[in-house]
């Protein structure tokens, strides 16, 4: 299955962060903890150039915590600085101001120097759709200012918001792109919620996720829907049809004769998933011993 999605507001957008990144100190990227790849726009390097950048790993508190450690690691190897948050709690989110400014130490001694009074540090905050951008605005400005939503597509446009007396942020819609060439991206970025469910099909997503649960996190699996699948095995289609099934007899999604409604069924998986009522999950890593 190809997912593709790219409305016009995403284009519009790609060409205003260009047309304003003469204004900006820094960009901090957000990307989702459970999905760092796969949640990495790849038209980002292109869109920023060169700009100083802060990664940010956001939803940690839904992620495997090991993995996470992972993903910092890989990171911090690229040369990028890196921050593991959870906007929606507020744990570490207080330390991204500090960070920005010591990314831009050497710009603000320079003023310094020259007897310039440094103006706030201007960040340009940018991310997929539906990965926390205005739920970590609101928690950083602490108020209530950018639209928040557990959807994608909800910040439409672009506004200044002032972070205390010593940032100031541009929030801009979440920006895909265009076309996925690996399958697997399209997949993950859809059991997370990046992609809206009107444009896709969910049982195709579910029997992913299921597979890939299967695979790595067997007893998280068993424990929430309460079945016993010791014997499952993830690589036979037929056995995650099965425990597609039982999940949707245990949570009684039938239909007329007894038939498993599979759409109620994966509407429910995944909404679990993304919840985080199965634990704290990682769907792709940059290590072999969590790999694919």
């Amino acid at each position: 299955m190809t997912i593709q999605w790219f409305p016009g507001h995403m284009t519009r957008a790609k060409r205003q962060i260009q047309e304003k990144l003469k204004l900006i100190d820094i960009t901090i990227e957000l990307l989702d903890a459970r999905v760092p790849l796969s949640s990495r726009n790849p038209m980002v390097d292109e869109i920023l150039a060169g700009k100083p950048r802060l990664i940010i790993l956001n939803k940690s508190d839904l992620a495997d915590p090991r993995i996470t450690e992972q993903w910092i690691t890989y990171f911090k190897y690229e040369g990028h600085e890196v921050i593991a948050v959870d906007s929606s709690t507020g744990t570490k989110v207080n330390e991204i101001p500090e960070k920005a400014r010591e990314l831009l130490r050497e710009k603000i001694e320079r003023q310094l120097s020259k007897g310039i009074n440094p103006r706030a540090v201007r960040g340009l905050i940018v991310g997929i759709p539906n990965v926390g951008k205005s739920t970590l605005i609101n928690r950083l400005a602490g108020r209530n200012i950018a639209i928040t939503g557990d959807r994608p597509g909800v910040t439409k446009g672009q506004q200044w918001i002032k972070v205390g007396t010593e940032m100031e942020l541009l929030d801009t819609p979440g920006i895909l792109w265009p076309k996925f060439e690996d399958e697997l991206v399209g997949y993950r970025l859809a059991m997370t919620g990046a992609i809206r469910e009107q444009v896709l099909n969910v049982e195709d997503i579910a029997f992913f996720a299921l597979r890939d649960l299967a695979e790595r996190y067997l007893p998280a699996l068993q424990e929430r829907f309460e079945l016993d699948i010791t014997s499952i095995d993830p690589a036979n289609s037929d056995d995650i049809v099965q425990l597609m099934e039982a999940i949707g007899r245990k949570r009684g999604c039938l239909l007329s004769g007894g038939v498993v409604n599979l759409e109620k069924t994966a509407g429910i998986i995944l909404r679990e998933m993304r919840a985080g009522k199965l634990g704290r999950i990682t769907y792709e890593a940059p290590f072999p011993d969590h790999a694919e």
